[in-house]
């Protein structure tokens, strides 16, 4: 006798992503810059690149005393953005 009440089958998707660390983001941009920060953002880190290349030309050096320390909290608050956005 045949099953007259079949189940339908239905097919999930998981897309699995890894977070990022938070620590890591913060290290990479201490030590490289806005090179550090195309872990966290990249859109950010293209930014710092141009905005860092300005302040270092048209301040001889001492705008990156301003803007690399914007670049750590920007990679840092990035990361932890990233890793909230995983949940949702």
């Amino acid at each position: 006798m045949e099953n007259q009440y079949q189940q339908p089958t239905q097919t999930h998707t998981v897309i699995v992503k890894s977070t990022k660390s938070v620590g890591v983001a913060i290290l990479l941009s201490f030590f490289f810059g806005p090179f550090g920060m195309l872990y966290s953002t990249i859109a950010g880190g293209l930014i710092m690149m141009v905005v860092d290349g300005l302040a270092f030309f048209l301040t001889a050096g001492l705008g990156l005393f301003l803007t690399f320390p914007i670049g750590i909290v920007w990679a840092a608050v990035a990361a932890s953005n990233y890793n909230k956005n995983l949940g949702r």
